[in-house]
């Protein structure tokens, strides 16, 4: 099962599929992650909050 490489949480494989490069299986980030964002190839800290 897919994992969230930040936050370590279950993701679904179509949530995978969409979000990662063709040979990586695993996220580096997840809806779970509040405080982070992907910025094209890097992952950084979220500039405001994701409305929560």
């Amino acid at each position: 099962m897919p994992e969230c490489q930040n936050f370590g949480s279950f993701v679904t494989a179509a949530y995978a599929r969409v979000f990662t490069p063709p040979d990586v299986t695993d996220p580096r980030v997840c809806p779970n992650c509040e405080d982070k964002v992907r910025d094209d190839a890097n992952v950084r800290e979220a500039r405001s909050s994701r409305g929560t």
